[in-house]
C-alpha cells in the first residue's frame, strides 16, 4: 500500500499543505542498519531507487489481534513481499512480488556478518519472523545483488484503514469465493470491497483456484493495480478531506527506515509524477516446486533476468539493443593504475582460448599480474567483474577494459579482481589510464553467442483488474 502513498503524492502533490508535520509524525521509523551489516551490493545506476515493501501478519496492536492467527506457525511474518524499483530516469518502475514460501539461502540466526558460505536454506517469510526487516533485507541483497535503499512495513490494521479511506477498492473474481477461515463470501464478478473484506480478499488462499500462494500473488497484483488506479483518480485527489484521510491512515500504518519519511516520499513522488500507470509493471519471481517440500517453492534460474534488470536499471524483458547505455566505468577518472592491480580471468564462455587472449590484452596495458583459469558453477552472459572490500576502484579500472561489464562485490578475493567471461563477452579495449604504448594484440577468438533470455510475464498497472494474464 505504500505504492499508493507515493502515487497519491505524485499526482496530488500537496501533502505539505495538509499538515505534513502530523503525517510525518505518524510514521514509525526504525534503523536496522546493524542487522543488515556492511557487506552490501553496489548499484550500477546510483540514482535508481529500490524500496522493499512488506505486508506483515503481526497480530500486535489495536485492530490486528482480531485477525486469526495460525497455531501451527506463530509469530510475525512477511506475508506480502514487494520490491519496488524506480528507474534512474524516473520513466518507469517495476514491482517484484517475492513468494512468501520461497526457499532460499539465508544468514544463520540472521547474523549480519556470516559469510554466504555459511548460509542455510530457509523459508522466505521466516527471515522476518526470526530477525525482522533487517534480516529480510540482508537475505534479499545476498541472493540478488540488488541494493535496498528504503523499506516500509504495513500491518493488517493499516491496510484496512487505507482501503476504507479510499472509499473501497474494486476487485474482479472469476469464481465465487466462500472462505470458511475469513468468512469472505463473494459471487463471481466485480465488487467494491471495504477494508475488512479487502484484507480477507488479498489473504484468502486455500478456497480459491489451486489454493497456492502464487494464485494469491496474482490477486494481490490486480488489487494493487486497482488501488493505484483509484488513488490517482480525481475522485480522491480533488476531495481534500478524503485525500488527507487516506494519507493519515497510510502514514499511521507505516514503519520505515529513518530516511524514508514523508519528505523523501514526496520527493520521490514528485520525480515520478509523469510516469503513468502504463509504465509501472508487476512481476513475480519465477519459481518451481521445492523438491524437499511440495508446499514450498524455489526460484528458477530465470529469476536472474529480474535481478539483473534491477541491478542494471532496465525494464524486464527489454532487449539489450534498445537499452540506454549503462554509465561507463571510466565516466569519472580512474584512480587506480593497472600496475597496482592483480587480475584473475576465468573462462566461462565455452570458447577455448578466450581467457588467454583477454589476459594478453590486459598484460600489454601494464596490469601487474594477470592469471587465467576456467570458471565453475553458474555462468552469466557477458563479463562479470568481482572485487572484495577495498578494491572497488581497482575493479573500475579492470571493468573499463570490458565494455558493458557487470561490476559486483564478492567475498574472499583479497586484493585480486576476478573477471569471468561468459557467452557474449566482448573483446578487451584500452583503458584510459593504461601504461605503455604497445598496441593491443589481435583478438581473433570470439565468445559464443549468449543464450536467449527467457521472457518473464509482467502486468502493467493500468491493465483491467479483470485480466487474468
Amino acid at each position: 500500500m505504500a505504492v499508493a502513498v507515493v502515487a497519491v503524492l505524485a499526482v496530488g502533490g500537496g501533502a505539505g499543505l495538509l499538515a505534513a508535520w502530523r503525517l510525518n509524525a505518524n510514521i514509525t521509523k526504525v534503523d536496522v542498519s546493524d542487522a543488515i551489516g556492511t557487506d552490501r551490493p553496489t548499484q550500477a545506476a546510483p540514482d535508481a531507487v529500490n524500496i522493499l515493501l512488506v505486508g506483515s501478519d503481526t497480530r500486535k496492536g489495536k485492530g490486528n489481534n482480531e485477525i486469526g492467527m495460525s497455531p501451527d506457525d506463530p509469530g510475525d511474518h512477511s506475508d506480502t513481499n514487494l520490491l519496488v524499483h524506480l528507474s534512474e530516469d524516473r520513466t518507469w518502475a517495476s514491482v517484484v512480488s517475492i513468494p512468501r514460501d520461497s526457499m532460499t539461502p539465508a544468514p544463520p540466526e540472521c547474523s549480519s556478518d556470516a559469510p554466504k558460505t555459511q548460509w542455510v536454506t530457509r523459508q522466505w517469510n521466516h527471515n522476518y519472523q526470526i530477525g525482522g526487516i533487517g534480516c529480510l533485507i540482508r537475505t534479499l541483497e545476498g541472493n540478488t545483488g540488488v541494493y535496498v535503499d528504503h523499506y516500509a512495513v504495513v500491518d493488517f490494521r493499516g491496510f484496512q484503514d487505507m482501503v476504507d479511506a479510499l472509499g473501497g477498492v474494486e476487485v474482479c473474481t472469476e469464481e465465487a469465493i466462500d472462505d470458511e477461515d475469513s468468512g469472505l463470501q463473494l459471487s463471481a464478478g466485480t465488487h467494491t470491497l471495504q477494508g475488512e473484506q479487502a484484507l480477507a480478499y488479498v489473504r484468502v488462499r486455500k478456497s480459491v483456484g489451486d489454493g497456492s500462494d502464487l494464485g494469491r500473488i496474482k490477486r494481490q497484483q490486480a488489487f494493487l493495480s486497482s488501488v493505484a488506479q483509484e488513488a490517482t483518480s480525481s475522485r480522491l485527489l480533488f476531495r481534500p478531506t478524503a485525500l488527507y484521510g487516506f494519507l493519515d491512515a497510510a502514514t499511521r500504518s507505516l514503519t520505515t527506515d529513518p530516511d524514508f519519511g514523508l519528505g523523501t516520499m514526496r520527493d520521490l513522488a514528485e520525480s515520478v509524477r509523469e510516469i503513468g500507470l502504463e509504465n509501472i509493471e508487476f512481476v513475480t519471481v519465477p519459481n518451481e516446486t521445492y523438491p524437499a517440500d511440495p508446499n514450498r517453492v524455489q526460484w528458477q534460474d530465470s529469476a536472474e533476468v529480474i535481478w539483473e534488470s534491477l541491478r542494471e536499471d532496465h525494464r524486464v524483458n527489454e532487449p539489450a539493443a534498445t537499452r540506454s547505455p549503462s554509465p561507463s566505468p571510466s565516466a569519472s577518472a580512474l584512480s587506480v593504475s593497472p600496475d597496482d592491480i592483480d587480475v584473475l580471468v576465468l573462462n566461462a564462455s565455452g570458447t577455448s582460448g578466450l581467457a588467454g587472449q583477454s589476459a594478453a590484452a590486459l598484460t600489454v596495458q601494464g596490469f601487474a599480474s594477470v592469471q587465467v583459469g576456467d570458471a565453475s558453477g553458474e555462468v552469466e552472459d557477458g563479463v562479470l567483474v568481482e572485487y572484495s572490500a577495498g578494491q572497488a576502484q581497482a575493479a573500475r579500472t579492470v571493468a573499463a577494459a570490458f565494455p558493458g561489464a557487470t561490476v559486483r562485490k564478492a567475498e574472499g578475493l583479497g586484493e585480486t579482481v576476478r573477471v569471468t567471461l561468459g557467452p557474449g563477452s566482448p573483446a578487451v579495449v584500452e583503458v584510459p589510464n593504461r601504461l605503455g604504448s604497445e598496441p593491443l594484440p589481435d583478438q581473433p577468438v570470439t565468445a559464443t553467442e549468449p543464450s536467449p533470455q527467457p521472457t518473464i510475464s509482467t502486468r502493467p498497472a493500468n491493465e483491467s483488474i479483470c485480466s487474468t494474464s
